[in-house]
Protein backbone atom coordinates (compact mmCIF):
# COMPACT_ATOMS: atom_id res chain seq x y z
CA UNK A 1 0.00 0.00 0.00
CA UNK A 2 2.04 2.92 -1.12
CA UNK A 3 -1.08 5.19 -1.83
CA UNK A 4 -1.37 8.01 1.12
CA UNK A 5 -4.06 6.52 4.09
CA UNK A 6 -5.07 9.99 4.46
CA UNK A 7 -6.68 10.51 1.29
CA UNK A 8 -7.42 6.82 0.34
CA UNK A 9 -10.85 4.91 0.35
CA UNK A 10 -9.77 3.02 3.59
CA UNK A 11 -10.84 5.98 6.48
CA UNK A 12 -14.53 6.06 5.05
CA UNK A 13 -14.56 2.19 4.15
CA UNK A 14 -13.29 1.80 8.23
CA UNK A 15 -16.30 4.33 9.02
CA UNK A 16 -18.87 2.96 7.19
CA UNK A 17 -18.14 -0.54 5.84
CA UNK A 18 -18.70 -2.65 8.89
CA UNK A 19 -21.05 -0.66 10.96
CA UNK A 20 -20.43 -0.69 14.78
CA UNK A 21 -24.54 -2.69 15.15
CA UNK A 22 -23.58 -5.51 12.83
CA UNK A 23 -20.40 -6.16 14.86
CA UNK A 24 -21.76 -5.89 18.32
CA UNK A 25 -24.73 -8.34 17.04
CA UNK A 26 -22.45 -10.86 15.09
CA UNK A 27 -19.96 -11.07 18.45
CA UNK A 28 -22.73 -11.58 20.56
CA UNK A 29 -24.08 -14.11 18.70
CA UNK A 30 -20.75 -16.16 17.76
CA UNK A 31 -20.51 -16.05 21.52
CA UNK A 32 -23.22 -18.25 22.11
CA UNK A 33 -22.52 -20.84 19.60
CA UNK A 34 -25.09 -19.54 16.91
CA UNK A 35 -22.65 -18.57 14.40
CA UNK A 36 -25.59 -18.98 11.51
CA UNK A 37 -27.07 -16.22 13.24
CA UNK A 38 -23.61 -14.56 13.06
CA UNK A 39 -23.53 -14.85 9.47
CA UNK A 40 -27.11 -13.53 9.47
CA UNK A 41 -26.19 -10.53 11.29
CA UNK A 42 -23.31 -9.68 9.06
CA UNK A 43 -25.15 -9.77 6.09
CA UNK A 44 -23.91 -13.54 4.95
CA UNK A 45 -25.69 -16.10 3.26
CA UNK A 46 -25.03 -19.53 4.16
CA UNK A 47 -25.04 -21.87 1.19
CA UNK A 48 -23.94 -25.01 2.86
CA UNK A 49 -25.87 -27.79 5.06
CA UNK A 50 -23.30 -29.55 7.95
CA UNK A 51 -25.99 -32.16 8.20
CA UNK A 52 -26.08 -32.89 4.75
CA UNK A 53 -22.64 -32.80 4.17
CA UNK A 54 -21.79 -35.14 7.20
CA UNK A 55 -24.45 -37.49 5.69
CA UNK A 56 -22.23 -37.73 2.20
CA UNK A 57 -19.24 -37.41 3.09
CA UNK A 58 -18.80 -38.49 6.59
CA UNK A 59 -18.50 -37.15 9.89
CA UNK A 60 -14.90 -36.25 9.79
CA UNK A 61 -14.95 -33.75 7.47
CA UNK A 62 -18.60 -32.36 9.06
CA UNK A 63 -16.59 -32.04 12.27
CA UNK A 64 -14.32 -29.92 10.86
CA UNK A 65 -16.31 -27.79 8.91
CA UNK A 66 -18.03 -27.31 12.05
CA UNK A 67 -15.30 -26.37 14.62
CA UNK A 68 -14.47 -23.67 11.73
CA UNK A 69 -17.86 -22.21 11.31
CA UNK A 70 -18.06 -21.91 15.13
CA UNK A 71 -14.97 -19.49 15.60
CA UNK A 72 -15.48 -17.84 11.77
CA UNK A 73 -15.95 -14.04 12.64
CA UNK A 74 -17.99 -13.39 10.11
CA UNK A 75 -17.95 -9.31 10.65
CA UNK A 76 -14.42 -9.68 10.67
CA UNK A 77 -13.90 -11.45 7.00
CA UNK A 78 -16.01 -8.84 5.99
CA UNK A 79 -13.54 -6.33 7.70
CA UNK A 80 -10.70 -8.18 5.77
CA UNK A 81 -12.15 -8.92 2.69
CA UNK A 82 -10.35 -7.35 -0.93
CA UNK A 83 -12.06 -3.87 -1.59
CA UNK A 84 -11.73 -1.72 -4.85
CA UNK A 85 -11.09 1.96 -5.61
CA UNK A 86 -12.93 4.67 -5.52
CA UNK A 87 -15.56 3.52 -3.14
CA UNK A 88 -14.25 0.59 -1.16
CA UNK A 89 -16.64 -1.31 -2.13
CA UNK A 90 -15.75 -5.66 -1.84
CA UNK A 91 -14.14 -7.09 -4.91
CA UNK A 92 -16.72 -8.31 -7.47
CA UNK A 93 -16.94 -11.65 -8.63
CA UNK A 94 -14.71 -13.25 -5.50
CA UNK A 95 -14.02 -16.27 -4.74
CA UNK A 96 -11.61 -17.24 -1.73
CA UNK A 97 -10.79 -20.11 -0.12
CA UNK A 98 -11.03 -19.97 3.84
CA UNK A 99 -9.82 -23.44 4.63
CA UNK A 100 -9.33 -26.41 2.96
CA UNK A 101 -10.09 -30.54 3.81
CA UNK A 102 -9.03 -32.82 4.63
CA UNK A 103 -5.92 -30.41 6.72
CA UNK A 104 -3.45 -32.97 6.27
CA UNK A 105 -2.91 -34.25 1.94
CA UNK A 106 -5.09 -33.46 -0.68
CA UNK A 107 -7.43 -30.97 0.22
CA UNK A 108 -10.66 -32.41 -1.96
CA UNK A 109 -13.28 -29.67 -0.29
CA UNK A 110 -13.17 -26.00 0.74
CA UNK A 111 -14.63 -23.67 2.58
CA UNK A 112 -14.77 -20.35 0.21
CA UNK A 113 -16.55 -17.14 0.32
CA UNK A 114 -17.81 -15.45 -2.35
CA UNK A 115 -19.07 -11.90 -3.86
CA UNK A 116 -21.62 -11.19 -5.86
CA UNK A 117 -20.60 -10.20 -9.55
CA UNK A 118 -20.37 -5.86 -10.38
CA UNK A 119 -23.99 -5.93 -11.60
CA UNK A 120 -25.55 -7.58 -8.84
CA UNK A 121 -23.71 -6.32 -5.67
CA UNK A 122 -25.46 -3.37 -4.56
CA UNK A 123 -26.34 -4.67 -1.49
CA UNK A 124 -22.67 -5.78 -1.00
CA UNK A 125 -23.84 -9.32 0.66
CA UNK A 126 -21.29 -12.17 0.81
CA UNK A 127 -22.24 -15.96 0.67
CA UNK A 128 -20.65 -19.17 2.47
CA UNK A 129 -20.68 -22.53 0.74
CA UNK A 130 -18.44 -25.56 0.75
CA UNK A 131 -16.52 -26.40 -2.70
CA UNK A 132 -15.81 -29.91 -4.21
CA UNK A 133 -12.88 -30.31 -6.62
CA UNK A 134 -14.87 -33.08 -8.09
CA UNK A 135 -17.79 -30.69 -8.50
CA UNK A 136 -17.21 -28.03 -11.08
CA UNK A 137 -20.71 -27.03 -11.07
CA UNK A 138 -20.55 -26.72 -7.47
CA UNK A 139 -20.09 -22.31 -8.16
CA UNK A 140 -17.06 -20.91 -9.17
CA UNK A 141 -13.47 -22.11 -8.97
CA UNK A 142 -11.45 -20.53 -5.55
CA UNK A 143 -8.96 -18.08 -6.87
CA UNK A 144 -5.52 -18.80 -5.86
CA UNK A 145 -4.47 -15.10 -5.74
CA UNK A 146 -6.82 -14.29 -2.48
CA UNK A 147 -6.62 -17.54 -0.90
CA UNK A 148 -7.41 -17.24 3.08
CA UNK A 149 -6.99 -20.79 4.50
CA UNK A 150 -2.93 -19.16 5.30
CA UNK A 151 -4.58 -16.24 7.01
CA UNK A 152 -6.89 -17.27 9.21
CA UNK A 153 -6.37 -14.47 11.76
CA UNK A 154 -8.50 -12.19 9.11
CA UNK A 155 -11.50 -14.21 9.95
CA UNK A 156 -10.74 -17.16 13.00
CA UNK A 157 -11.45 -15.11 16.30
CA UNK A 158 -8.99 -17.72 17.90
CA UNK A 159 -6.13 -16.53 15.47
CA UNK A 160 -7.14 -12.58 15.65
CA UNK A 161 -4.21 -11.47 17.71
CA UNK A 162 -1.44 -13.05 15.39
CA UNK A 163 -2.19 -9.96 13.10
CA UNK A 164 -0.23 -7.56 15.06
CA UNK A 165 2.94 -10.22 14.16
CA UNK A 166 2.40 -11.04 10.56
CA UNK A 167 0.95 -7.14 9.94
CA UNK A 168 4.16 -5.70 11.15
CA UNK A 169 6.74 -8.11 8.99
CA UNK A 170 4.83 -6.79 6.16
CA UNK A 171 4.94 -3.35 6.85
CA UNK A 172 7.86 -3.15 8.83
CA UNK A 173 10.25 -5.66 6.94
CA UNK A 174 8.96 -5.24 3.68
CA UNK A 175 12.29 -3.99 2.25
CA UNK A 176 14.56 -6.63 3.62
CA UNK A 177 11.83 -9.10 2.35
CA UNK A 178 11.62 -11.01 5.62
CA UNK A 179 7.79 -11.20 5.64
CA UNK A 180 7.50 -12.70 2.09
CA UNK A 181 10.48 -14.98 2.78
CA UNK A 182 7.87 -15.97 6.07
CA UNK A 183 4.91 -16.11 3.94
CA UNK A 184 6.73 -18.26 0.60
CA UNK A 185 7.52 -20.44 3.85
CA UNK A 186 3.68 -21.15 4.75
CA UNK A 187 2.88 -21.37 1.32
CA UNK A 188 5.58 -24.38 0.91
CA UNK A 189 4.35 -26.24 3.72
CA UNK A 190 0.60 -25.89 3.12
CA UNK A 191 0.99 -27.40 -0.48
CA UNK A 192 3.46 -30.02 0.64
CA UNK A 193 6.35 -28.50 -1.48
CA UNK A 194 9.77 -28.99 -0.94
CA UNK A 195 11.33 -26.10 1.02
CA UNK A 196 13.67 -24.93 -1.81
CA UNK A 197 11.01 -24.40 -4.20
CA UNK A 198 11.14 -20.71 -6.01
CA UNK A 199 7.82 -18.97 -5.51
CA UNK A 200 6.72 -15.40 -7.27
CA UNK A 201 5.57 -11.82 -5.83
CA UNK A 202 2.87 -10.28 -7.93
CA UNK A 203 3.49 -7.00 -8.24
CA UNK A 204 0.87 -6.03 -10.75
CA UNK A 205 -0.68 -6.58 -13.82
CA UNK A 206 2.08 -9.25 -15.53
CA UNK A 207 5.28 -8.00 -13.10
CA UNK A 208 6.09 -10.87 -10.65
CA UNK A 209 8.88 -11.07 -8.65
CA UNK A 210 11.16 -14.12 -7.87
CA UNK A 211 12.07 -15.59 -4.23
CA UNK A 212 14.69 -17.73 -5.04
CA UNK A 213 15.80 -19.67 -1.65
CA UNK A 214 18.62 -20.74 -3.81
CA UNK A 215 19.95 -17.49 -4.50
CA UNK A 216 18.73 -15.88 -1.54
CA UNK A 217 15.68 -14.05 -0.49
CA UNK A 218 14.49 -12.43 -3.44
CA UNK A 219 16.43 -12.87 -6.90
CA UNK A 220 17.08 -9.90 -9.17
CA UNK A 221 14.81 -10.95 -11.76
CA UNK A 222 11.32 -10.02 -12.45
CA UNK A 223 9.04 -11.82 -14.79
CA UNK A 224 6.30 -11.75 -17.38
CA UNK A 225 4.79 -14.67 -15.75
CA UNK A 226 4.92 -16.79 -12.74
CA UNK A 227 5.80 -19.98 -14.83
CA UNK A 228 3.89 -22.03 -13.46
CA UNK A 229 5.48 -21.44 -10.14
CA UNK A 230 3.76 -20.95 -6.90
CA UNK A 231 2.41 -17.17 -6.61
CA UNK A 232 2.00 -16.07 -3.19
CA UNK A 233 -1.64 -14.75 -2.22
CA UNK A 234 -2.44 -11.12 -2.22
CA UNK A 235 -2.90 -11.25 1.87
CA UNK A 236 0.67 -12.49 2.23
CA UNK A 237 2.43 -9.77 0.17
CA UNK A 238 0.28 -6.89 1.15
CA UNK A 239 -0.52 -5.70 4.63
CA UNK A 240 -4.01 -4.52 6.08
CA UNK A 241 -4.12 -1.02 6.22
CA UNK A 242 -5.19 -0.61 9.99
CA UNK A 243 -1.44 -0.36 10.95
CA UNK A 244 -0.76 2.52 8.66
CA UNK A 245 -4.13 4.29 9.84
CA UNK A 246 -3.30 3.86 13.17
CA UNK A 247 0.33 5.55 12.55
CA UNK A 248 -0.95 8.37 10.21
CA UNK A 249 -3.59 9.28 12.51
CA UNK A 250 -6.53 8.42 9.80
CA UNK A 251 -8.50 6.44 12.27
CA UNK A 252 -7.97 5.76 15.52
CA UNK A 253 -8.77 2.61 17.37
CA UNK A 254 -12.06 3.17 19.04
CA UNK A 255 -13.03 3.23 15.62
CA UNK A 256 -11.28 -0.45 14.12
CA UNK A 257 -12.97 -3.49 14.44
CA UNK A 258 -12.98 -4.48 18.49
CA UNK A 259 -10.40 -7.93 17.58
CA UNK A 260 -8.21 -5.61 15.36
CA UNK A 261 -8.46 -2.92 17.75
CA UNK A 262 -7.06 -5.05 20.37
CA UNK A 263 -4.43 -6.81 18.54
CA UNK A 264 -2.96 -3.68 17.25
CA UNK A 265 -3.53 -1.37 19.76
CA UNK A 266 -3.51 -3.53 22.89
CA UNK A 267 -3.03 -0.60 25.55
CA UNK A 268 -6.44 0.87 23.82
CA UNK A 269 -9.32 0.28 26.24
CA UNK A 270 -12.54 1.23 24.74
CA UNK A 271 -14.10 4.40 25.82
CA UNK A 272 -17.61 4.72 26.53
CA UNK A 273 -19.45 6.99 24.21
CA UNK A 274 -20.67 10.16 25.48
CA UNK A 275 -24.32 11.52 25.24
CA UNK A 276 -25.11 13.12 22.28
CA UNK A 277 -25.07 16.79 22.77
CA UNK A 278 -27.36 19.61 21.80
CA UNK A 279 -27.02 21.43 18.64
CA UNK A 280 -26.84 24.58 17.71
CA UNK A 281 -30.14 25.80 16.15
CA UNK A 282 -30.19 26.92 12.44
CA UNK A 283 -31.23 30.89 12.58
CA UNK A 284 -33.11 31.84 9.60
CA UNK A 285 -34.47 35.52 8.20
CA UNK A 286 -38.08 34.94 8.68
CA UNK A 287 -40.61 37.75 7.48
CA UNK A 288 -38.66 40.56 9.21
CA UNK A 289 -37.05 38.18 12.38
CA UNK A 290 -34.88 36.17 13.08
CA UNK A 291 -36.16 32.67 13.80
CA UNK A 292 -35.28 28.86 14.93
CA UNK A 293 -35.16 26.08 13.57
CA UNK A 294 -33.54 22.59 15.69
CA UNK A 295 -34.53 18.70 16.29
CA UNK A 296 -36.69 18.77 18.31
CA UNK A 297 -37.67 14.63 19.06
CA UNK A 298 -35.35 13.67 15.58
CA UNK A 299 -37.47 16.03 13.78
CA UNK A 300 -36.20 19.39 12.60
CA UNK A 301 -38.86 21.94 13.76
CA UNK A 302 -39.86 25.69 13.72
CA UNK A 303 -39.33 26.80 17.28
CA UNK A 304 -40.68 30.72 16.73
CA UNK A 305 -43.98 29.27 15.64
CA UNK A 306 -47.26 28.17 17.22
CA UNK A 307 -48.80 24.83 15.69
CA UNK A 308 -51.68 26.65 14.47
CA UNK A 309 -50.04 29.21 12.23
CA UNK A 310 -47.54 26.52 10.90
CA UNK A 311 -50.99 24.03 9.80
CA UNK A 312 -52.28 27.32 8.03
CA UNK A 313 -49.02 28.35 6.39
CA UNK A 314 -48.80 24.16 5.12
CA UNK A 315 -52.33 24.73 4.12
CA UNK A 316 -51.65 27.43 2.14
CA UNK A 317 -48.55 26.41 0.92
CA UNK A 318 -50.72 23.10 -0.74
CA UNK A 319 -52.67 25.77 -2.94
CA UNK A 320 -49.44 27.70 -4.07
CA UNK A 321 -48.55 29.85 -1.90
CA UNK A 322 -45.61 31.53 -0.83
CA UNK A 323 -43.29 29.21 1.61
CA UNK A 324 -42.30 30.43 4.87
CA UNK A 325 -39.05 30.83 5.26
CA UNK A 326 -38.50 28.61 8.18
CA UNK A 327 -40.36 26.01 6.19
CA UNK A 328 -38.72 26.55 2.94
CA UNK A 329 -35.51 25.73 5.38
CA UNK A 330 -36.70 22.36 6.57
CA UNK A 331 -37.96 21.06 3.27
CA UNK A 332 -34.36 22.35 1.74
CA UNK A 333 -32.71 19.93 4.40
CA UNK A 334 -34.81 17.21 3.98
CA UNK A 335 -34.14 17.41 -0.29
CA UNK A 336 -30.42 17.11 -0.05
CA UNK A 337 -29.63 17.26 4.07
CA UNK A 338 -26.05 17.87 5.06
CA UNK A 339 -25.51 14.35 5.92
CA UNK A 340 -26.38 13.03 2.62
CA UNK A 341 -23.13 12.18 1.54
CA UNK A 342 -22.70 9.71 5.33
CA UNK A 343 -26.44 8.20 4.03
CA UNK A 344 -25.10 7.44 0.40
CA UNK A 345 -21.70 5.91 1.72
CA UNK A 346 -24.00 3.61 4.10
CA UNK A 347 -26.11 2.94 0.79
CA UNK A 348 -23.20 2.26 -1.18
CA UNK A 349 -21.96 -0.43 1.26
CA UNK A 350 -25.16 -1.75 1.76
CA UNK A 351 -26.13 -0.56 5.17
CA UNK A 352 -29.57 0.01 4.18
CA UNK A 353 -31.24 0.29 7.49
CA UNK A 354 -28.44 2.22 8.89
CA UNK A 355 -29.60 4.79 6.24
CA UNK A 356 -32.93 4.68 6.48
CA UNK A 357 -32.36 5.30 10.26
CA UNK A 358 -31.02 8.04 9.63
CA UNK A 359 -33.60 9.51 7.13
CA UNK A 360 -35.93 8.72 10.01
CA UNK A 361 -34.19 11.07 12.49
CA UNK A 362 -34.38 13.63 9.94
CA UNK A 363 -38.16 13.43 8.56
CA UNK A 364 -39.59 11.49 11.43
CA UNK A 365 -41.78 8.76 11.27
CA UNK A 366 -44.38 9.99 9.75
CA UNK A 367 -43.20 12.73 7.37
CA UNK A 368 -43.35 11.62 3.50
CA UNK A 369 -39.68 11.90 1.42
CA UNK A 370 -40.05 14.65 -0.35
CA UNK A 371 -39.05 14.79 -4.39
CA UNK A 372 -34.60 15.58 -4.45
CA UNK A 373 -31.31 14.11 -4.01
CA UNK A 374 -32.03 12.17 -1.09
CA UNK A 375 -35.13 10.74 -2.76
CA UNK A 376 -33.51 9.89 -5.57
CA UNK A 377 -30.78 8.03 -4.37
CA UNK A 378 -33.14 6.10 -2.08
CA UNK A 379 -34.94 5.30 -5.21
CA UNK A 380 -32.10 4.12 -7.50
CA UNK A 381 -30.77 2.03 -4.52
CA UNK A 382 -34.26 0.13 -3.93
CA UNK A 383 -33.71 -0.74 -7.49
CA UNK A 384 -30.68 -1.86 -7.67
CA UNK A 385 -31.50 -4.22 -4.69
CA UNK A 386 -34.29 -5.73 -6.78
CA UNK A 387 -31.65 -7.01 -8.78
CA UNK A 388 -29.29 -8.21 -6.06
CA UNK A 389 -32.44 -10.34 -5.10
CA UNK A 390 -32.81 -11.18 -8.80
CA UNK A 391 -29.38 -12.89 -9.17
CA UNK A 392 -29.65 -13.89 -5.68
CA UNK A 393 -32.99 -16.30 -6.83
CA UNK A 394 -30.95 -17.31 -9.62
CA UNK A 395 -32.88 -14.88 -11.98
CA UNK A 396 -31.16 -12.91 -15.44
CA UNK A 397 -32.49 -9.35 -14.90
CA UNK A 398 -31.87 -9.08 -18.78
CA UNK A 399 -34.00 -11.84 -19.35
CA UNK A 400 -36.94 -10.35 -17.49
CA UNK A 401 -36.90 -7.05 -18.66
CA UNK A 402 -37.39 -8.69 -22.25
CA UNK A 403 -40.25 -10.73 -21.46
CA UNK A 404 -41.79 -8.77 -19.13
CA UNK A 405 -45.73 -9.42 -18.97
CA UNK A 406 -48.54 -8.74 -16.64
CA UNK A 407 -48.99 -10.60 -14.01
CA UNK A 408 -45.02 -11.14 -14.66
CA UNK A 409 -43.72 -14.19 -14.08
CA UNK A 410 -39.44 -14.67 -13.20
CA UNK A 411 -37.56 -15.75 -16.17
CA UNK A 412 -34.54 -18.49 -15.07
CA UNK A 413 -31.59 -18.30 -16.09
CA UNK A 414 -31.43 -21.56 -18.35
CA UNK A 415 -34.39 -20.37 -20.30
CA UNK A 416 -36.01 -23.88 -18.77
CA UNK A 417 -38.45 -24.14 -16.44
CA UNK A 418 -39.17 -21.58 -13.15
CA UNK A 419 -36.48 -22.34 -10.78
CA UNK A 420 -37.90 -23.39 -7.72
CA UNK A 421 -35.84 -22.94 -4.50
CA UNK A 422 -36.50 -25.48 -1.79
CA UNK A 423 -37.98 -22.82 0.59
CA UNK A 424 -40.63 -20.23 -1.74
CA UNK A 425 -39.26 -17.08 -1.43
CA UNK A 426 -40.92 -13.13 -2.16
CA UNK A 427 -39.28 -11.48 -5.06
CA UNK A 428 -40.43 -8.12 -6.76
CA UNK A 429 -40.71 -7.24 -10.62
CA UNK A 430 -37.89 -4.15 -11.01
CA UNK A 431 -40.45 -2.61 -13.31
CA UNK A 432 -43.91 -3.09 -11.81
CA UNK A 433 -42.91 -3.41 -8.45
CA UNK A 434 -45.60 -6.53 -7.69
CA UNK A 435 -44.55 -9.30 -5.61
CA UNK A 436 -44.31 -13.12 -6.53
CA UNK A 437 -43.30 -16.02 -5.36
CA UNK A 438 -40.29 -18.01 -7.46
Amino acid sequence: MDEDTRTCFWPRVRQFAVPPAMIETATARRELGDWGGACAAARFDVELDVRAVARAFGSDLAGQLRADLRHLAPDLLRWHLPRTAPDGLLRPGLSATLARYPRDGPAAFHLVVRTAPRWAASDQRVSLALWHTADPGAGPRPQPRFRLDLHRHLWDARRAPELADRAANLTDHQSSDIGWAFEAGLLRAADGLPPDTPVTVRLGARRFLLLDPATGLVGQQELRDPGGLPVLPDAATWAPPDLRLLRTGAVDAERLHPLVAAALAPDHRPVRAAPPTAVDPLLVDCRGERHRVALVAGRLTPLDHPPEQLRREELLLAFGGPPLPCLQTIDRAHRQPDNLDAIVQRLLHGDRSGALTAVRQLLGDDTPLPDGPLAERLAEDEEQRVVAVLHRSGLAPSRLRHAHKHPCTPVPLDGGHPHRPRSPRRLVCSRCARMHRS
